[in-house]
């Protein structure tokens, strides 16, 4: 079973999860739009791999890809235009976008191939962000431990940070700024948490990198 096919069975499952992690999804939120916030105002991006639009709708976001028709129907309801599509190979033309986001590379076939596309896609001097779990941190740690009983991250692959830093830099991304939150294991955050600028200690990590 493809991961496209995996998130069409369980829609409501995936939807449930954000209600009730609602702090962490909110702490996460917090960071991203924190390095969106550092982007100049009035600009396009697409989010790639948007789900059920819970990232694109409150960070403003209004057009993107999903590969999973279900999904993708959820956040066409929200407001949001989707491209039924994958991330390795974008639907769009070169250099149209200011910014590409992606919350969900531990999903992707291929990460070479999304990160070459992202680039593909954006303007000059325009950022690819990168919300993912450090693969070394507890949350990542806790899905990896637990990824036979998991209905979304059995097939997953979590990636260090210093291995996106290297990935980045191969695609031709430069200035790389992190950030990060979710500071404790999954089920003891009880509070929304503020980002950190950096990595290491929160296992949500953000990276900002810049088109050459």
């Amino acid at each position: 079973m493809t991961q496209a096919e995996i998130f069409n069975r369980h829609v409501e499952e995936y939807e449930k999860w954000y209600d009730d992690h609602s702090e962490v999804y909110e702490s996460e939120l917090i960071a991203i739009r924190e390095q969106l916030s550092k982007l100049p105002e009035n600009i396009k991006g697409i989010e790639v791999g948007l789900g059920t639009g819970k990232f694109s709708v409150p960070l403003g976001i209004k057009e993107g890809v999903e590969p999973s028709r279900a999904m993708a129907q959820k956040a066409i309801k929200r407001g949001v235009e989707v491209i039924e599509g994958t991330a390795e190979r974008l639907k769009y033309g070169d250099l149209q976008f200011d910014f590409v986001l992606f919350v969900t590379i531990c999903h992707l076939n291929d990460i070479k191939d999304a990160l070459s596309e992202a680039y593909r896609v954006l303007k000059h001097k325009g950022a690819v962000l990168i919300g993912f779990l450090d693969k070394e941190r507890s949350v990542a740690t806790q899905y990896i431990e637990k990824r036979k009983q998991s209905t979304f991250y059995a097939k997953a692959n979590f990636y260090t940070v210093d291995r996106i830093q290297t990935l980045l830099k191969e695609a031709g991304f430069k200035d790389l700024e992190f950030n990060q939150t979710l500071f404790g294991d999954l089920e003891e955050i009880e509070n929304v948490q503020m980002p950190k600028p950096g990595h290491g200690e929160g296992s949500f990590v953000v990276v900002k990198a810049t088109k050459k």
